[in-house]
Order: structure tokens, then C-alpha cells, then sequence
């Protein structure tokens, strides 16, 4: 039987947004969300908002990292964080009686870090390690070299670990770690989450408790991200000297809360999303048994976004695959779907929705972000009926507008 669900929102007089989806579950994840990420670094600060997610758990004027690890791991929880472009997030599992010591542990961690040199210096080495693992992987550093072609000249084209010099760079006085989380992590841009069998006042008097005094020392929300022009160049290869050529193509595409943000979800589920039947592994993969990968996703940011299809191959067989690649992206472009295909594309993606919302942890951070960006966070069924409404005729006006080669970037990797 599918567990009911009911979302509950507050908002403290400092302006941090709280949501809470109460479920009989007993075990709660819950933490904090905040809307600072890579692409609020300036160049030379490059990787600080992730150096800062690592440097947090090393140390507070109360707690030292072990005792902050044993708080949350000796009550049999689950400690994490993690940084993207817009974002950056601290957040446990635990039992549902234990989510007052969770969110004081994690607002210490946030408001009194103390950044000792000798624990901020092994971790940067651990960083720099995590750079050099992550330059060792194609599958996923692709995906930063291909923000670089599709975002050039803007923050959005920064990775988000940062570079060795950077990392040294911000590592050298720990004011400049302080004055950012006191510039970026300001009120306006942060939620605190729990997702549980927790009573909704509860959860909102513990927020007061440990957010409530949170102030931006007067540094009021005026980010405003600058238009970045698109790059003339289209095209780029990096001589890698793998064994099997990467590839990646996309473009730009549309911004969270944007009418067509959906329909876009739903289209790149049938191009090749994370089914096994998607138009692109049937084509590449189980016709031609050309790759062992192929997938396609869309990522929508504040102001933008972008879509992308990646694969891997042998050498000799990338002109082939690049071919059907593009052949499946002008089938959706000029030929509408059926009724029929339609209508399977729903099913299938209704199941999984279903599937997917079983699963707590990426609920709760779900919820999180749709709070973060539009104060609200809807149940999947809602929004389910809201992609229902999609027509054939939609999903191909957006194929023409989002594949079209005047919106197509494309990474090699030789």
C-alpha cells in the first residue's frame, strides 16, 4: 500500500524557508539546503563552495570531526553533503527521535566552523586527490568539459571541485572561507528540510531553535547572475588516449519553473532517459550493439539549462553512432509521436515516479530544491497529472526548438 504523505511549510522571520513531508516512516532525512554553489565563485575562488562543504565537517568551536562523525554515526545515522553548480547541501539519516540533535549538529557545523589549518590542509590533499581520481574518468569529467563548451565565459563553466591552484589559493587564510559562507549562505537562500514521522510543530520549533538567530550580517540576496553569450564554438576534441571514444552532445535548454520544463523531462525520458526501451539504447545499443552506454538528461538551472547525450564507443565505431545519434534526434524533430507511443511514454513514466518516490533520501532532496527555487515542493502525482497534459504536438514544437543543429554542442573524446 502506497504510504500517505502530507507537506507542511514555515518560514522564520529571518526568511530560511522550512518544508517538511510528514510519512510513517521512522527513520527522517532531514539537513539543510542552500542556494550557493560553483556558480557563485569568482574565478579565482574557484572550488570554495565545495572546499568549504568538506572543510565544515573538520571541526566546530564545540566539536571536533571525530566527535562530529561519532554524534551522528553513533546513533546509527548517516552523515553527508554535497555541492553543485547552485547549490550546496548538509544532510543525515536518522531516527526520527533524533532529528533535533541532527539539525543542532549541522547548524554549529554552518555557523561555527572553526577551519583549524591542519585539519583544512589534509583536506584539501583530499580534494586534490578527489581532482585527480575524477581527471582519471572520462564518463564523468565529460560532463565538466562539456559545461565548459556550453557555458564559456560564465561561472556555470567552472568545475565544481576547482583546480589545484585555486584550492591552494583559498586554502591559505581561513578568513576567506569564513567571509564566504557569510556572504553566500544568507537566509533568503536557505531550507531546512526533514522528510519523517515527525510532528510538522515540532519540526518547526526546532528550526526556530537552530536557525532562527542566523543572520546575513547585511549582505542582502542581490545575486544576479550575468547573460552569458553563446559560444561560437561548437565542436571540441580532447586527444585523451582512452581506450574507447566519449562522446557528448546537447545544447541549451529550459530553466526550472519554466512552462515547458516538463514536456522537456518527458521528451528526454523517450530519447534516453534511464530506460532500457529508450530510442537511443534500442537504436545503439541492442540494434547495432555499438555502445555499452548511452543516455541522455536534462538538467534545468535558475535561469537556464541544458540537455545532454553521452556515450562511449570503439574508436572506429563513433562516425556510426554520432549518425544514429543525430537520426533519433530528427526523428523526434519531424515525426510526432502517436497517440499510442504517447500514451506508453506516460505509463512508463508514471511507474516511475511511483518507484523513485520510495526512495526517502532522493524525496527529501527533491523536495528541498523545488522549495529552494519555487517555495513550493508538489507530490509527484500532482505533477504527473501537470506532465499528462502534454501533447504530441507540444513534445515535437520543443524537439525543433532544442535539437535543432543550431542548438547543438558536441565533445569528443579520442
Amino acid at each position: 500500500m502506497q504510504e500517505k504523505t502530507q507537506t507542511f511549510y514555515h518560514i522564520l522571520p529571518n526568511g530560511i524557508k522550512i518544508v517538511h513531508r510528514w510519512t510513517p516512516s521512522p527513520v527522517a532525512y532531514t539537513g539543510v539546503m542552500i542556494g550557493a554553489g560553483t556558480r557563485d565563485e569568482l574565478p579565482e575562488e574557484n572550488g570554495i563552495a565545495h572546499y568549504i562543504e568538506h572543510c565544515v565537517f573538520k571541526g566546530t568551536a564545540h566539536h571536533s570531526a571525530r566527535q562530529i562523525i561519532h554524534s551522528i554515526e553513533g546513533i546509527g545515522g548517516e552523515i553527508n553533503a554535497y555541492t553543485t553548480k547552485e547549490e550546496t547541501t548538509f544532510y543525515a539519516a536518522i531516527m526520527c527521535e533524533h532529528v533535533q540533535l541532527t539539525l543542532h549538529l549541522i547548524a554549529e557545523m554552518l555557523k561555527e566552523p572553526s577551519f583549524r589549518k591542519e585539519e583544512t590542509d589534509k583536506e584539501r590533499m583530499v580534494i586534490m586527490d578527489e581532482i585527480e581520481s575524477y581527471n582519471d574518468q572520462p564518463s564523468e569529467l565529460i560532463y565538466d568539459d562539456f559545461e565548459n563548451l556550453l557555458f564559456a565565459g560564465s561561472s556555470l563553466a567552472q568545475p565544481i571541485l576547482g583546480t589545484k591552484k585555486t584550492l591552494r589559493h583559498i586554502s591559505s587564510k581561513p578568513d576567506y572561507a569564513l567571509n564566504w559562507i557569510q556572504t553566500h549562505y544568507i537566509p533568503e537562500r536557505m531550507v531546512v528540510f526533514c522528510q519523517g514521522n515527525i510532528k510538522p510543530e515540532k519540526l518547526f520549533r526546532i528550526a526556530e531553535k537552530e536557525f532562527g538567530n542566523w543572520m546575513n550580517l547585511n549582505h542582502p540576496d542581490n545575486r544576479q547572475y550575468p547573460e552569458f553569450a553563446i559560444s561560437c564554438e561548437r565542436a571540441r576534441t580532447y586527444n585523451k588516449h582512452t581506450h574507447q571514444a566519449h562522446a557528448m552532445l546537447g545544447g541549451h535548454a529550459y530553466p526550472i519553473g519554466h512552462t515547458n520544463q516538463l514536456a522537456m523531462f518527458l521528451l528526454n525520458n523517450i530519447l534516453g532517459g534511464g530506460s532500457l526501451n529508450s530510442r537511443l539504447n534500442l537504436s545503439l545499443r541492442e540494434s547495432k550493439g555499438l555502445v555499452y552506454i548511452v543516455e541522455s538528461t536534462y538538467t534545468p538551472l535558475s535561469d537556464t539549462g541544458y540537455w545532454c547525450i553521452y556515450w562511449a564507443c570503439d574508436p572506429e565505431d563513433y562516425p556510426l553512432s554520432l549518425d544514429l545519434v543525430k537520426k533519433e534526434l530528427e526523428k523526434l524533430r519531424e515525426v510526432p509521436l502517436s497517440e499510442g507511443a504517447l500514451r506508453h511514454a506516460l505509463v512508463q513514466l508514471r511507474g516511475q515516479f511511483a518507484i523513485s518516490a520510495q526512495n526517502q533520501e532522493n524525496s527529501a532532496l527533491a523536495m528541498a530544491k523545488s522549495v529552494l527555487y519555487r517555495g513550493t515542493a508538489p507530490e509527484w502525482q500532482e505533477t504527473m497529472q501537470r506532465i499528462e497534459q502534454t501533447t504530441t504536438a507540444q513534445l515535437q514544437e520543443i524537439a525543433k526548438i532544442c535539437f535543432s543543429a543550431e542548438n547543438s554542442f558536441i565533445l569528443t573524446y579520442e
